[in-house]
């Protein structure tokens, strides 16, 4: 079994177990507090705003269907079928098209960029999931997707968020309801290190253009009552020249 195989078969089961509500699963935060916050990291650095959007790792669209709504064009991508079945379901507009992508195997990025051609990439909270070995083929995934004209913009957890996790999943009460689940499906996050996410691009061939510092907000919330946030990292990354 292949390493995507495994990683895909634990994402198809925690979709296919996952609550369908809004708020029920740990990152699927709502876009006030997400999306909305990204897009003007990623706005100023576009070579091009018209061409089409791929938010890659789109789970259940939350982001996907607020993203459609301000630029058009979306296409929501997950490794896991069970996924985009939800966000099609949720997407009662069809505001957004969904398909099923392994962006980490290079020849599907290449197969969805001759449909699509250049495109804007906005991936939150994905590179940490997948394992060490499919990260560098998920950066060079993007590039694939970005070609000459696109820009990409990645949110992802640093490494001071790691002790923060620990901290969640040995609470001696147990981990918090809607983080168990993750757990218990064997896809924990790792840790990346900070200086490791611009390399993975710098050796696919992008360029860091701007990068800084935001939380990554989940729905789950502590005893007395604080929205549980996690230290992330942003970089908006383009095609070197």
């Amino acid at each position: 079994m292949s390493v995507t195989s495994r990683y895909r078969q634990a994402w198809e089961a925690f979709w296919n177990e996952a609550p369908e509500e809004p708020g029920a699963v740990f990152w699927d935060a709502e876009p006030e507090v997400t999306a909305q916050l990204h897009l003007p990291l990623l706005r100023p650095h576009l070579a091009d705003p018209a061409l089409p959007l791929v938010d890659l790792g789109c789970g259940n669209g939350t982001q996907t269907r607020f993203l459609a709504e301000r630029l058009g064009h979306v296409v929501g991508v997950d490794i896991a079928v069970a996924a985009v079945q939800r966000a099609r379901r949720g997407d009662r507009a069809g505001r957004a098209a969904y398909r099923v992508l392994d962006a980490a195997d290079k020849s599907e990025a290449e197969t969805l960029h001759t449909e699509l051609g250049d495109a804007n990439v906005y991936m939150r909270g994905v590179l940490h999931q997948c394992e060490p070995d499919d990260r560098q083929a998920l950066a060079d995934g993007i590039a694939a997707l970005v070609g000459t004209r696109g820009r990409a913009l990645l949110v992802e957890l640093s490494e001071s968020a790691r002790p923060v996790l620990g901290r969640l999943a040995r609470d001696p009460s147990g981990p918090p309801p809607k983080l168990a689940p993750v757990l218990r499906h064997g896809i924990a996050p790792g840790e990346v290190a900070d200086a490791a996410v611009p390399e993975y691009l710098r050796s696919a061939g992008l360029t860091v253009l701007a990068d800084g510092e935001i939380p990554l907000t989940t729905t789950e919330f502590t005893r007395d009552g604080a929205r549980v946030e996690l230290p992330s990292k942003w970089l908006v990354a383009g095609p070197a020249h």
